[in-house]
């Protein structure tokens, strides 16, 4: 990534000028940059309002509407249901560790398939595509495994949370305006 980052400015006309090519610019261009790891920022040419999260969406939007899609209408579902939950700054952080995780597991295997046919590129290629066939389905139930792990972590600290907050809510107050708590008993001498 550069030191400076990339500035792009959204007009009213709803064009992309990008200051540092001094030119308009496509959101494709913007999808390069992506691509590119370049460190850019959208604004708005007027207010200045950071609009880097709207146009990424954008484009996702666009490539989900073509072609094979990345998430289904029951990921996009789960994903709006946590809005206004009170996991849903969490929710966007577990999202990207993982995501995180898995590009990092790639590169790791990468790497190794470099490290191993550096000298000859065709052998390379063949050798990871080969991998890749082969291992999609044990990939996808390695994966399988860990997302019902994370589930099932996820279910338990919901549960912990709900736990702690309703003994916080009901301390000091009568069980009978906490039908749903049991009451608390005193231990027995």
């Amino acid at each position: 990534m550069n030191d400076q980052v990339h500035l792009i400015k959204k007009y009213p006309n709803r064009r992309l000028y990008d200051t540092q090519a001094s030119a308009y610019i496509t959101l494709t261009e913007v999808k390069d940059l992506v691509l590119a790891f370049e460190d850019f920022k959208v604004v708005d040419a007027k207010s200045g309002e950071d609009l880097t999260r709207s146009i990424l969406l954008q484009i996702i939007l666009e490539e989900e509407s073509g072609g094979l899609p990345i998430f289904s209408s029951e990921l996009l579902s789960m994903v709006i249901r946590f809005y206004g939950n009170t996991l849903q700054a969490m929710l966007g952080k577990y999202l990207e560790n993982n995501l995180r995780t898995f590009v990092e597991f790639q590169h790791k295997l990468q790497d190794q398939v470099i490290s191993m046919y550096e000298d000859n590129p065709r052998l390379q290629n063949e050798l990871w595509a080969q991998f890749l066939n082969f291992q999609q389905p044990a990939m996808q139930s390695m994966m399988s495994t860990y997302m019902d792990q994370s589930k099932t972590m996820l279910q338990k600290m919901q549960t912990q949370i709900q736990t702690q907050a309703r003994s916080m809510l009901t301390a000091g107050y009568p069980s009978e305006l906490f039908p749903s708590v049991p009451p608390k008993v005193s231990p027995k001498r």
